[in-house]
Protein backbone atom coordinates (compact mmCIF):
# COMPACT_ATOMS: atom_id res chain seq x y z
CA UNK A 1 0.00 0.00 0.00
CA UNK A 2 1.21 3.50 -1.11
CA UNK A 3 2.08 5.80 1.99
CA UNK A 4 0.14 8.39 2.34
CA UNK A 5 -2.68 7.22 0.38
CA UNK A 6 -6.45 7.20 1.96
CA UNK A 7 -8.55 4.01 2.01
CA UNK A 8 -12.14 4.63 1.15
CA UNK A 9 -14.55 4.08 4.06
CA UNK A 10 -17.03 1.10 3.60
CA UNK A 11 -18.96 2.98 6.28
CA UNK A 12 -21.77 5.63 5.18
CA UNK A 13 -21.61 9.08 5.60
CA UNK A 14 -23.34 9.92 8.79
CA UNK A 15 -26.73 12.02 7.85
CA UNK A 16 -26.21 15.32 10.11
CA UNK A 17 -29.22 17.52 11.20
CA UNK A 18 -27.41 20.59 9.52
CA UNK A 19 -27.65 18.70 6.17
CA UNK A 20 -31.47 17.87 6.38
CA UNK A 21 -31.85 21.36 7.44
CA UNK A 22 -30.30 22.76 4.26
CA UNK A 23 -32.07 19.89 1.85
CA UNK A 24 -35.44 21.13 3.75
CA UNK A 25 -34.91 24.82 3.33
CA UNK A 26 -35.20 25.31 7.47
CA UNK A 27 -33.21 26.05 10.45
CA UNK A 28 -31.43 23.20 12.84
CA UNK A 29 -33.71 24.11 15.36
CA UNK A 30 -36.52 23.16 13.39
CA UNK A 31 -35.04 19.51 12.42
CA UNK A 32 -34.10 19.33 16.19
CA UNK A 33 -37.54 19.82 17.29
CA UNK A 34 -38.85 17.64 14.87
CA UNK A 35 -36.44 14.64 15.88
CA UNK A 36 -37.08 14.95 19.71
CA UNK A 37 -41.10 14.79 18.33
CA UNK A 38 -41.40 18.75 19.60
CA UNK A 39 -45.42 19.82 18.73
CA UNK A 40 -44.27 23.59 17.51
CA UNK A 41 -43.35 22.49 14.04
CA UNK A 42 -45.76 23.36 11.48
CA UNK A 43 -47.56 19.96 9.91
CA UNK A 44 -46.41 20.73 6.35
CA UNK A 45 -42.82 21.10 7.97
CA UNK A 46 -42.67 18.34 9.93
CA UNK A 47 -43.95 16.08 6.59
CA UNK A 48 -41.08 17.36 4.45
CA UNK A 49 -38.79 17.05 7.43
CA UNK A 50 -39.72 13.48 8.32
CA UNK A 51 -39.41 12.42 4.31
CA UNK A 52 -36.26 13.84 4.30
CA UNK A 53 -34.93 11.80 7.94
CA UNK A 54 -36.13 8.52 6.48
CA UNK A 55 -35.10 9.13 2.70
CA UNK A 56 -31.60 9.27 3.61
CA UNK A 57 -31.62 7.17 6.54
CA UNK A 58 -31.10 9.41 9.56
CA UNK A 59 -30.77 7.38 12.89
CA UNK A 60 -32.61 9.06 15.82
CA UNK A 61 -30.50 8.10 18.82
CA UNK A 62 -32.44 5.97 20.82
CA UNK A 63 -31.47 5.64 24.48
CA UNK A 64 -31.52 2.16 25.35
CA UNK A 65 -33.75 3.02 28.75
CA UNK A 66 -36.15 5.68 29.53
CA UNK A 67 -35.03 7.79 32.62
CA UNK A 68 -37.10 5.78 35.98
CA UNK A 69 -38.98 9.45 36.66
CA UNK A 70 -41.59 10.38 34.55
CA UNK A 71 -45.79 8.97 33.57
CA UNK A 72 -47.91 6.28 32.40
CA UNK A 73 -50.07 7.19 30.15
CA UNK A 74 -53.62 5.13 29.99
CA UNK A 75 -55.79 5.76 27.28
CA UNK A 76 -59.38 4.00 27.71
CA UNK A 77 -62.23 5.06 24.96
CA UNK A 78 -64.50 6.11 27.60
CA UNK A 79 -64.48 6.30 31.39
CA UNK A 80 -67.88 5.66 32.46
CA UNK A 81 -67.66 2.05 34.16
CA UNK A 82 -66.21 0.60 37.22
CA UNK A 83 -64.82 -1.94 35.20
CA UNK A 84 -62.43 1.25 33.98
CA UNK A 85 -62.23 1.80 37.48
CA UNK A 86 -60.83 -1.85 38.16
CA UNK A 87 -57.97 -1.57 35.28
CA UNK A 88 -57.05 2.08 36.96
CA UNK A 89 -56.21 0.79 40.24
CA UNK A 90 -54.43 -2.30 38.91
CA UNK A 91 -51.96 0.30 36.75
CA UNK A 92 -51.87 3.30 39.77
CA UNK A 93 -50.48 0.29 42.54
CA UNK A 94 -47.87 -0.36 40.01
CA UNK A 95 -46.89 3.48 39.17
CA UNK A 96 -47.20 4.76 43.06
CA UNK A 97 -44.41 1.75 43.54
CA UNK A 98 -42.56 2.98 40.94
CA UNK A 99 -42.59 6.33 42.35
CA UNK A 100 -44.25 7.77 38.90
CA UNK A 101 -47.49 9.07 38.25
CA UNK A 102 -50.94 7.94 35.84
CA UNK A 103 -52.19 10.29 33.26
CA UNK A 104 -55.76 9.11 32.50
CA UNK A 105 -57.34 9.79 29.22
CA UNK A 106 -60.72 8.79 27.11
CA UNK A 107 -60.29 9.42 23.80
CA UNK A 108 -64.34 8.88 23.17
CA UNK A 109 -63.84 6.78 19.74
CA UNK A 110 -63.01 10.65 18.04
CA UNK A 111 -60.12 11.02 16.01
CA UNK A 112 -59.63 14.87 16.81
CA UNK A 113 -59.52 13.55 20.70
CA UNK A 114 -56.34 10.98 19.32
CA UNK A 115 -54.82 13.91 17.96
CA UNK A 116 -54.79 16.14 20.58
CA UNK A 117 -54.07 13.42 23.06
CA UNK A 118 -50.69 12.63 20.93
CA UNK A 119 -50.05 16.33 20.74
CA UNK A 120 -50.23 16.58 24.72
CA UNK A 121 -48.54 13.07 24.83
CA UNK A 122 -45.25 14.69 22.70
CA UNK A 123 -44.59 17.81 25.91
CA UNK A 124 -44.26 15.27 28.38
CA UNK A 125 -41.84 12.52 29.95
CA UNK A 126 -44.09 9.05 29.52
CA UNK A 127 -42.72 6.05 29.98
CA UNK A 128 -45.03 4.16 28.19
CA UNK A 129 -48.80 4.33 27.16
CA UNK A 130 -51.26 1.41 27.34
CA UNK A 131 -54.47 1.46 25.70
CA UNK A 132 -57.68 -0.37 26.91
CA UNK A 133 -60.02 -2.33 24.23
CA UNK A 134 -58.09 0.24 21.71
CA UNK A 135 -57.43 0.18 17.93
CA UNK A 136 -53.79 0.94 17.76
CA UNK A 137 -54.13 2.69 13.94
CA UNK A 138 -50.89 2.23 11.75
CA UNK A 139 -50.12 6.40 11.68
CA UNK A 140 -50.37 6.15 15.50
CA UNK A 141 -48.13 3.11 15.83
CA UNK A 142 -45.92 5.01 13.87
CA UNK A 143 -45.30 8.11 15.77
CA UNK A 144 -45.26 6.29 19.29
CA UNK A 145 -42.20 4.00 17.77
CA UNK A 146 -40.59 7.14 16.19
CA UNK A 147 -40.66 8.69 19.89
CA UNK A 148 -39.75 5.35 21.03
CA UNK A 149 -42.38 5.09 23.54
CA UNK A 150 -43.24 1.37 24.46
CA UNK A 151 -47.33 0.74 24.44
CA UNK A 152 -49.21 -2.21 25.81
CA UNK A 153 -52.75 -3.21 24.70
CA UNK A 154 -55.59 -4.55 27.46
CA UNK A 155 -58.16 -6.55 25.37
CA UNK A 156 -57.63 -4.81 22.10
CA UNK A 157 -60.02 -4.51 19.83
CA UNK A 158 -59.59 -6.74 16.32
CA UNK A 159 -56.41 -8.41 15.66
CA UNK A 160 -53.82 -6.23 17.34
CA UNK A 161 -50.28 -5.69 15.26
CA UNK A 162 -48.05 -8.69 15.03
CA UNK A 163 -45.41 -7.08 17.59
CA UNK A 164 -47.72 -5.19 19.57
CA UNK A 165 -47.54 -6.86 23.52
CA UNK A 166 -51.53 -7.45 24.76
CA UNK A 167 -52.81 -8.56 27.77
CA UNK A 168 -56.82 -10.00 28.00
CA UNK A 169 -58.04 -13.19 29.77
CA UNK A 170 -59.13 -16.45 28.92
CA UNK A 171 -62.74 -15.11 27.87
CA UNK A 172 -63.34 -18.00 25.83
CA UNK A 173 -62.81 -20.51 28.75
CA UNK A 174 -64.76 -18.21 31.24
CA UNK A 175 -67.73 -18.31 28.91
CA UNK A 176 -67.52 -22.14 28.35
CA UNK A 177 -67.61 -22.78 32.11
CA UNK A 178 -70.59 -20.29 32.56
CA UNK A 179 -72.71 -22.08 30.13
CA UNK A 180 -71.47 -25.61 31.22
CA UNK A 181 -72.88 -24.66 34.39
CA UNK A 182 -75.76 -23.45 33.83
CA UNK A 183 -76.41 -26.89 31.53
CA UNK A 184 -75.30 -28.81 34.61
CA UNK A 185 -78.49 -27.16 36.77
CA UNK A 186 -80.77 -28.78 34.04
CA UNK A 187 -80.93 -25.79 31.69
CA UNK A 188 -81.46 -26.14 28.19
CA UNK A 189 -83.10 -22.75 26.90
CA UNK A 190 -79.95 -20.54 27.90
CA UNK A 191 -80.08 -16.76 26.50
CA UNK A 192 -76.98 -14.93 25.73
CA UNK A 193 -76.47 -11.33 25.87
CA UNK A 194 -73.49 -10.84 23.70
CA UNK A 195 -70.87 -7.60 23.84
CA UNK A 196 -69.92 -5.30 21.06
CA UNK A 197 -68.99 -7.37 18.10
CA UNK A 198 -65.83 -5.20 17.30
CA UNK A 199 -64.06 -5.91 20.49
CA UNK A 200 -61.90 -9.47 20.37
CA UNK A 201 -62.92 -10.92 24.56
CA UNK A 202 -66.75 -10.53 22.58
CA UNK A 203 -66.28 -12.60 20.20
CA UNK A 204 -64.60 -15.44 22.23
CA UNK A 205 -67.54 -15.08 24.89
CA UNK A 206 -69.60 -15.91 22.07
CA UNK A 207 -67.79 -18.86 21.42
CA UNK A 208 -67.46 -20.08 24.31
CA UNK A 209 -71.24 -20.07 24.97
CA UNK A 210 -71.80 -21.72 21.47
CA UNK A 211 -69.03 -24.01 22.40
CA UNK A 212 -70.71 -25.49 25.71
CA UNK A 213 -73.88 -26.17 23.95
CA UNK A 214 -72.60 -27.85 21.11
CA UNK A 215 -70.52 -30.21 23.19
CA UNK A 216 -73.53 -31.00 25.42
CA UNK A 217 -75.25 -31.94 21.77
CA UNK A 218 -77.78 -29.08 21.73
CA UNK A 219 -78.56 -27.11 18.97
CA UNK A 220 -77.36 -23.40 19.01
CA UNK A 221 -80.92 -21.26 18.68
CA UNK A 222 -79.93 -17.99 17.07
CA UNK A 223 -83.01 -16.74 18.90
CA UNK A 224 -81.24 -17.10 22.26
CA UNK A 225 -78.59 -14.19 20.99
CA UNK A 226 -79.07 -11.05 21.60
CA UNK A 227 -76.14 -7.95 20.91
CA UNK A 228 -75.31 -5.96 23.87
CA UNK A 229 -72.68 -3.06 24.81
CA UNK A 230 -71.33 -4.19 27.73
CA UNK A 231 -74.01 -1.39 29.81
CA UNK A 232 -77.09 -1.59 31.77
CA UNK A 233 -79.33 -0.73 29.13
CA UNK A 234 -77.81 -2.75 26.72
CA UNK A 235 -78.68 -5.68 29.20
CA UNK A 236 -81.90 -4.30 30.28
CA UNK A 237 -82.80 -4.00 26.50
CA UNK A 238 -81.59 -7.60 25.70
CA UNK A 239 -83.41 -9.21 28.86
CA UNK A 240 -87.10 -7.20 27.80
CA UNK A 241 -86.34 -9.00 24.06
CA UNK A 242 -85.51 -12.78 25.14
CA UNK A 243 -88.38 -12.52 28.03
CA UNK A 244 -90.72 -11.56 25.52
CA UNK A 245 -90.01 -14.44 23.25
CA UNK A 246 -92.93 -17.37 22.60
CA UNK A 247 -90.75 -19.67 24.11
CA UNK A 248 -88.62 -17.96 26.58
CA UNK A 249 -85.09 -18.83 27.99
CA UNK A 250 -85.04 -20.33 31.69
CA UNK A 251 -81.73 -18.84 32.45
CA UNK A 252 -79.87 -15.72 31.08
CA UNK A 253 -75.61 -15.81 30.62
CA UNK A 254 -75.00 -11.42 30.06
CA UNK A 255 -71.09 -11.21 28.29
CA UNK A 256 -70.51 -8.15 31.24
CA UNK A 257 -71.98 -7.89 34.80
CA UNK A 258 -73.62 -4.72 33.87
CA UNK A 259 -75.69 -6.22 31.75
CA UNK A 260 -76.49 -8.78 33.61
CA UNK A 261 -77.82 -6.15 36.11
CA UNK A 262 -79.95 -4.78 33.45
CA UNK A 263 -81.35 -8.29 32.79
CA UNK A 264 -82.30 -8.30 36.74
CA UNK A 265 -84.32 -4.85 36.04
CA UNK A 266 -85.78 -6.70 33.19
CA UNK A 267 -86.86 -9.57 34.97
CA UNK A 268 -88.50 -7.65 38.16
CA UNK A 269 -90.49 -5.47 35.46
CA UNK A 270 -92.49 -8.62 34.51
CA UNK A 271 -93.02 -9.18 37.78
CA UNK A 272 -90.58 -12.84 37.63
CA UNK A 273 -87.94 -13.20 40.57
CA UNK A 274 -83.81 -14.59 39.92
CA UNK A 275 -83.14 -17.05 40.27
CA UNK A 276 -86.56 -18.94 40.79
CA UNK A 277 -88.16 -18.29 37.33
CA UNK A 278 -84.64 -16.84 35.58
CA UNK A 279 -81.25 -17.81 36.55
CA UNK A 280 -78.79 -15.17 35.12
CA UNK A 281 -74.76 -15.41 35.02
CA UNK A 282 -72.32 -12.52 34.34
CA UNK A 283 -68.91 -11.96 33.63
CA UNK A 284 -66.27 -9.69 35.26
CA UNK A 285 -67.09 -9.87 38.86
CA UNK A 286 -67.18 -6.27 39.30
CA UNK A 287 -67.29 -5.24 43.28
CA UNK A 288 -70.71 -3.96 42.83
CA UNK A 289 -72.32 -7.57 42.00
CA UNK A 290 -71.57 -9.02 45.91
CA UNK A 291 -74.14 -6.46 46.93
CA UNK A 292 -76.96 -6.84 44.55
CA UNK A 293 -80.27 -9.35 45.55
CA UNK A 294 -79.49 -11.60 44.98
CA UNK A 295 -75.69 -11.80 44.82
CA UNK A 296 -74.48 -12.53 41.23
CA UNK A 297 -72.97 -15.71 39.86
CA UNK A 298 -70.29 -14.74 37.69
CA UNK A 299 -66.65 -15.46 35.73
CA UNK A 300 -63.79 -13.47 37.65
CA UNK A 301 -61.97 -11.53 34.84
CA UNK A 302 -58.81 -10.20 36.99
CA UNK A 303 -59.31 -6.51 35.67
CA UNK A 304 -57.05 -5.07 38.60
CA UNK A 305 -54.13 -7.98 38.09
CA UNK A 306 -54.33 -6.78 34.00
CA UNK A 307 -54.01 -3.10 34.56
CA UNK A 308 -51.09 -4.20 37.33
CA UNK A 309 -49.49 -6.48 34.73
CA UNK A 310 -49.83 -4.23 31.75
CA UNK A 311 -47.82 -1.54 33.52
CA UNK A 312 -45.13 -3.66 35.00
CA UNK A 313 -44.84 -4.57 31.40
CA UNK A 314 -44.73 -0.81 30.47
CA UNK A 315 -42.12 -0.32 33.13
CA UNK A 316 -40.42 -3.25 31.56
CA UNK A 317 -39.78 -2.66 27.76
CA UNK A 318 -39.25 1.05 28.93
CA UNK A 319 -35.99 0.02 30.74
CA UNK A 320 -34.84 -2.24 27.57
CA UNK A 321 -35.91 -5.36 29.02
CA UNK A 322 -36.89 -8.23 26.39
CA UNK A 323 -40.54 -9.57 27.40
CA UNK A 324 -40.71 -13.33 26.70
CA UNK A 325 -43.94 -13.22 25.72
CA UNK A 326 -45.75 -10.45 24.05
CA UNK A 327 -49.32 -12.11 24.39
CA UNK A 328 -50.66 -12.92 28.02
CA UNK A 329 -54.37 -14.27 28.81
CA UNK A 330 -54.90 -14.28 32.71
CA UNK A 331 -57.26 -17.41 34.30
CA UNK A 332 -60.66 -16.60 34.38
CA UNK A 333 -62.79 -18.39 37.52
CA UNK A 334 -66.32 -19.08 38.09
CA UNK A 335 -67.72 -17.66 41.09
CA UNK A 336 -70.89 -18.94 42.40
CA UNK A 337 -73.01 -17.05 44.36
CA UNK A 338 -76.87 -17.07 44.53
CA UNK A 339 -78.51 -15.68 40.89
CA UNK A 340 -78.68 -19.71 39.48
CA UNK A 341 -80.84 -22.56 40.38
CA UNK A 342 -81.43 -25.38 39.23
CA UNK A 343 -84.49 -25.58 36.19
CA UNK A 344 -86.05 -28.63 37.70
CA UNK A 345 -86.36 -26.74 41.82
CA UNK A 346 -89.08 -24.44 42.21
CA UNK A 347 -89.75 -22.20 45.11
CA UNK A 348 -93.18 -25.17 45.04
CA UNK A 349 -90.84 -28.27 44.78
CA UNK A 350 -89.65 -29.98 48.23
CA UNK A 351 -86.84 -31.27 46.56
CA UNK A 352 -85.15 -27.86 45.47
CA UNK A 353 -83.03 -28.07 49.17
CA UNK A 354 -82.20 -31.42 48.19
CA UNK A 355 -81.56 -30.55 44.39
CA UNK A 356 -79.54 -27.23 44.54
CA UNK A 357 -75.88 -26.81 43.63
CA UNK A 358 -73.39 -26.24 45.85
CA UNK A 359 -72.42 -22.67 46.25
CA UNK A 360 -69.65 -20.29 47.67
CA UNK A 361 -68.58 -16.84 47.87
CA UNK A 362 -65.41 -15.50 47.92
Amino acid sequence: MTKGRQVASDEPRKVTIAAIARLAGVSVPTVSRVVNGRSDVAPRTRERVEELLTRHGYRRRRPSARPSSGLIDLVFNDLDSPWAVEIIRGVEDVAHAAGIGTVVSAIHRRSSSARQWLNNLRTRSTQGVIFVTSTLEPPLQAELRRLNIPVVIVDPVGVPPQEAHTIGATNWVGSLRATEYLLGLGHRRIGFVAGPPQLMCSRARLDGYRAALETAGLRVDEELIHPGNFYHEGGFAAGNHLLRLPDPPTAIFAASDQMALGVYEAVRRRGLRVPDDVSVVGFDDLPEVRWCSPPLTTIRQPLAKMGLLAARTVLRLAQGERIESPRVELATQLVVRDSAAPLAARPSDPARVATSAPRHHR
